[in-house]
């Protein structure tokens, strides 16, 4: 499957939308199809997963998936070189990058062993429905500061 975050009643994919950053709401309980596809890489937005696996928690990882993870994702930043990342979980993050008093919102990028110069770092929340506190509208305002720090417009801008 192509598409993370797919599982059903994920907010992750709503959140996108109402933050301006899809031009329709994506149903990515079969994958992304091309249009999404399309939608995503006009708008500059490219998506990965620390982990490229299904899970419903973070405690279902070991220590060093994550922590691989993170190194992997470190060296491909090299390739493309977006303006800036998020990754959704503070959790995930924190053991990725041994940081473990790390809170959401943007990262001082200095602190992730190897992180590239010049690429901006945000935590966002995790979009699961295990994360109670966080609604669709909540995400939504997160993704809109991180698509301000890559410069990426709303589909309501022009």
């Amino acid at each position: 499957m192509n598409a993370p975050f797919a599982r059903p009643g994920n907010r992750f994919w709503p959140s996108l939308h109402r933050a301006g950053l899809t031009s329709r709401l994506v149903d990515a309980s079969r994958g992304l199809d091309p249009e999404d596809e399309q939608d995503l890489r006009t708008r500059g937005i490219g998506i990965t997963n620390l982990i490229g696996r299904a899970t419903v928690r973070a405690d279902e990882l070991g220590r060093e998936e994550p922590r691989a993870s993170g190194r992997r994702l470190v060296e491909r930043l090299e390739t493309p070189r977006p303006r800036t990342v998020a990754i959704a979980g503070i959790t995930a993050f924190r053991t990725a990058y041994a940081l473990p008093r790390a809170r959401l919102g943007r990262q001082d990028p200095a602190e992730v062993e190897g992180w590239p110069a010049g690429i901006d770092l945000h935590v966002v929340p995790q979009p699961s429905g295990l994360n109670a506190h966080a609604t669709i509208a909540s995400l939504a305002d997160d993704w809109r500061v991180v698509a301000a720090a890559a410069g990426v417009r709303h589909m309501d801008e022009s």
